[in-house]
C-alpha cells in the first residue's frame, strides 16, 4: 500500500479501510468534527470558509444516529473531503469534549468502533423525547377516545380514583380509592350492627338534621370527584366535537349522582315537617293529662301502653266530628304483641270515671234519660260543644278517652284520629289494599248505586276500601265494624317500608291534613321503635258486638271481664283458640264497676256474631 497525505490508499478497484483515529489526546470542540483523512496534522485548507465545519447544531449538520457502515471516499478525492475541520459523508460530529456518536470521547478515545459509521436512513437520527424520571407528569398508555374517557369517568363515580390511576396520577388515585373503601366499610359496619329498632333513632329531630347535613356533604364530594376525574383524563386532547359531547354527558352524570343524596335530604326534611305538623311538643300541648317524657324511660315505667284509634266522619254536610270507628290498641312494650278492642259506635249510655267532669253531669250514664240516644260516637262532639262543663275548649278527645277507658277498665294513654275520607288517600298512596271480601258489598250512597265489590280476594282502591269499611247497605253497624278492623289490619300489614319510602310525599301530605293526636313530639322516636316491634308481632282482636255483647243495654261487668281475660290469656303460649302473648297493663284503674251498671237480661239482636274471645286478624280476615 502507499500513503498519500497521510492516508492509506488501497489498490485500484478495492475499497479503502477507514483509518483508525489517533488517540494523542487532542480534543475536538464543537464544530471540529473528525474525518476519515485526519492524521492529527493541520490541513492546508483547514481555515478556509469552505472547509470550516459548521458550529451550530442545526438538523442539516446533525449526523444520523444509527450504526450503518458506509464506504469511504476514494483516496484521490478532493482535499476538502479530508481536510481539517470538514466532515466527509459517513462521519458523525463530536459533541462537547470531543464525544458524540461514532466520535472520540474524552481524551480523544474512540467510541464508534473500528471504522467510521455511514449515514442512517432519513429521520432515524432524531431520538423521541421521553419524560424525565421523577418529573411527575402523567403518562398515558395511549390516547383516550371520547367513549373511553366517558367510561373511565363513569367508573370513577362508582369507584373514586379509577380515572386518576388511568391518567398516571397514582398517588391521588390511591388516596381517593382508600378514602372510598374506608367510607364504604364504615357504612357497612354501621348497617350490619344495627337492628330495625335502632334505626328508629332516625325519627329524632337531631338525627334527622344530621342526615340532611351528611347527605349534602356527600353530594358535593361526589360532584367534585366526577369533575376532577374528568379533568384528569385530559378532555382537551379530544377533538372539539368530543369535548362538547363528553362535557354534556359528564354534566348529566353529575346531576344523576347527586340526585339520590338530594332525594334523601328531601325525604328527611319532609318527614321532619310532617312530624312537627302532627306531633306537638309537650310545652305546647293543650292536654294536661299528657305526662312528661323521660329520655331514659319514655313510657314512664309502664309494661303496656294503650292507644285509642279513631276513624272520624267529618263530612261536608255535617257539623263537627262523628267518631264512627273506635278501636283500642293495647300494646306490650317489650314484645310489641297487640290486642285490638273494637267498640260499636252505637254503644249506649257509657259511664265516666269519677275524675271526669261529665261524671257529675251524667251520673247514670251518658244521656241515660234518652232511650234511643246517648251513643258513644256522640261523646266527642258533646264535650267539644260544652267547654263550660269540661273546663276548657277542645276536650272532646279527653272525654271519649275517659269513657272508653272506664268501660274497658284500661287507662287510655294517647289517641290518634284519622278522617275516614282521608284514609282513601292513604290507601291510594300505597297502591291499594288486598282484602278477602266475604260477600258482595254494595257501595255508594244509601242504596249502593255506585257499584258492587264482588266476593273473593280483591285489590281495592282507596275509595273502594273506604266504602267497604263504611257501607251499611243490606248490613248493619256490627258487620261494618268487622270489615273496618280487616281494613285496618290489611293497611298495617301491607304498608311496608319500601311502599312508604316510594310514596312518602303523598302519605305525608294526607297525614298532615287528616291526622290529629295528643302524642307529644318527644315520644315520636320511641313510638317508631315500638311500631317496628308491632309490625313483626302477632295482633289479635276482640269485638264487643252482638250476640255476645249488646249495645242497647250493655253488661258493663261482662265487657270488663272479657277485656281483662283477653289480655291475661295473651301471656300464655299461643293456642288455636286463644290470643297472642301480651301482658296486662299496670296502669289499669282500680275502680270497680257497680252493680247498677249491669242491666237486665238483654234482648237478642238480628246481627249474629259467632266470635267468642280474641282471635288473630289472620284468622278473621284471611290476611
Amino acid at each position: 500500500m502507499s500513503k498519500r497525505d497521510g492516508v492509506d490508499t488501497a489498490p485500484e478497484g478495492r475499497k479503502r479501510r477507514a483509518p483508525r483515529r489517533s488517540g494523542t489526546g487532542s480534543e475536538t470542540g464543537p464544530g471540529e468534527g473528525s474525518d476519515a483523512g485526519r492524521t492529527g496534522e493541520p490541513s492546508e485548507a483547514d481555515d478556509t470558509p469552505q472547509n470550516r465545519a459548521p458550529a451550530d447544531d442545526t438538523p442539516q449538520n446533525r449526523a444520523p444516529a444509527d450504526d450503518t457502515p458506509q464506504s469511504d471516499a476514494p483516496a484521490d478525492g478532493p482535499p476538502a473531503a479530508g481536510g481539517h475541520g470538514t466532515r466527509p459523508a459517513g462521519t458523525h460530529p463530536t459533541g462537547p469534549g470531543g464525544s458524540g456518536p461514532g466520535g472520540t470521547g474524552p481524551g480523544g478515545k474512540s467510541r464508534g468502533g473500528k471504522g467510521a459509521r455511514g449515514p442512517a436512513p432519513s429521520g432515524a437520527g432524531r431520538p423521541k423525547p421521553r419524560p424525565r424520571a421523577g418529573s411527575g407528569a402523567p403518562q398515558f398508555a395511549r390516547p383516550l377516545s371520547t367513549g373511553g374517557l366517558l367510561g373511565w369517568t363513569l367508573l370513577s363515580a362508582i369507584v373514586p380514583g379509577a380515572a386518576h390511576l388511568r391518567a398516571g396520577r397514582r398517588r391521588t388515585g390511591l388516596i381517593m380509592l382508600g378514602a372510598y373503601v374506608v367510607l364504604l366499610l364504615a357504612g357497612l359496619a354501621y348497617g350490619l350492627t344495627r337492628s330495625e329498632e335502632d334505626l328508629a333513632a332516625f325519627a329524632g329531630a337531631d338525627m334527622q338534621m344530621t342526615v340532611v347535613v351528611i347527605a349534602a356533604v356527600l353530594a358535593l364530594i361526589w360532584f367534585a370527584v366526577i369533575v376532577l376525574s374528568y379533568v384528569a383524563l385530559g378532555p382537551n386532547r379530544l377533538k372539539q366535537q368530543g369535548q362538547i359531547v363528553s362535557g354534556i354527558v359528564v354534566g348529566v352524570l353529575c346531576v344523576s349522582v347527586m340526585a339520590p343524596f338530594a332525594f334523601t335530604a328531601n325525604f328527611v326534611l319532609t318527614l321532619r315537617s310532617t312530624s312537627q305538623k302532627i306531633f306537638v311538643p309537650i310545652a305546647l300541648s293543650t292536654d294536661p293529662s299528657v305526662a312528661p317524657i323521660k329520655e331514659d324511660d319514655p313510657w314512664n315505667g309502664k309494661d303496656r301502653v294503650n292507644f285509642l284509634l279513631i276513624g272520624g266522619d267529618a263530612a261536608g254536610d255535617r257539623t263537627g266530628v262523628r267518631t264512627d270507628s273506635m278501636t283500642i290498641a293495647s300494646v306490650d312494650i317489650a314484645t310489641g304483641k297487640t290486642v285490638l278492642f273494637s267498640l260499636p259506635r252505637n254503644l249506649q249510655h257509657v259511664h265516666f270515671p269519677p275524675s271526669s267532669p261529665l261524671r257529675k253531669q251524667f251520673p247514670n250514664g251518658f244521656m241515660a234519660e234518652l232511650p234511643n240516644g246517648g251513643l258513644l260516637n256522640e261523646v266527642w262532639q258533646y264535650a267539644t260543644e260544652n267547654p263550660q262543663i269540661m273546663g276548657g275548649k277542645n276536650r272532646g278527645p279527653r272525654a271519649l278517652m275517659d269513657a272508653i277507658g272506664y268501660t274497658l277498665n284500661l287507662k287510655i294513654d294517647y289517641y290518634a284520629m284519622m278522617n275516614m275520607y282521608g284514609f282513601a288517600d292513604l290507601v291510594d298512596a300505597i297502591g291499594g289494599l288486598k282484602i278477602r271480601v266475604e260477600r258482595d258489598i254494595k257501595w255508594g250512597g244509601h242504596f249502593g248505586t255506585a257499584g258492587t265489590i264482588k266476593a273473593g280476594y280483591k285489590k281495592l282502591t282507596g275509595e273502594q276500601a273506604l266504602w267497604y269499611g263504611r257501607s251499611r247497605v243490606d248490613s248493619d253497624d256490627f258487620s261494618r265494624m268487622a270489615r273496618q278492623r280487616c281494613v285496618i289490619g290489611a293497611f298495617a300489614q301491607q304498608a311496608t317500608p319500601d311502599k312508604i319510602l316510594l310514596n312518602f310525599g303523598k302519605i305525608a301530605d294526607a297525614t298532615k291534613r287528616l291526622a290529629q293526636t295528643n302524642i307529644p313530639q318527644e315520644l315520636v322516636e320511641p313510638l317508631v321503635a315500638l311500631a317496628v316491634k308491632v309490625k313483626s308481632a302477632r295482633i289479635t282482636s276482640l269485638q264487643f258486638v252482638p250476640p255476645e255483647f249488646l249495645s242497647g243495654r250493655p253488661d258493663w261487668l261482662k265487657i270488663r271481664r272479657a277485656a281483662d281475660k283477653a289480655i291475661k290469656d295473651s301471656v300464655r303460649p299461643a293456642r288455636s283458640a286463644q290470643a297472642a302473648d301480651v301482658t296486662s297493663s299496670p296502669g289499669t284503674p282500680t275502680t270497680k264497676p257497680t252493680r247498677s251498671y249491669a242491666a237486665a237480661k238483654p234482648t237478642q239482636t238480628p246481627t249474629q256474631n259467632s266470635q267468642k274471645g280474641a282471635k288473630s286478624l289472620s284468622e278473621l280476615c284471611g290476611l
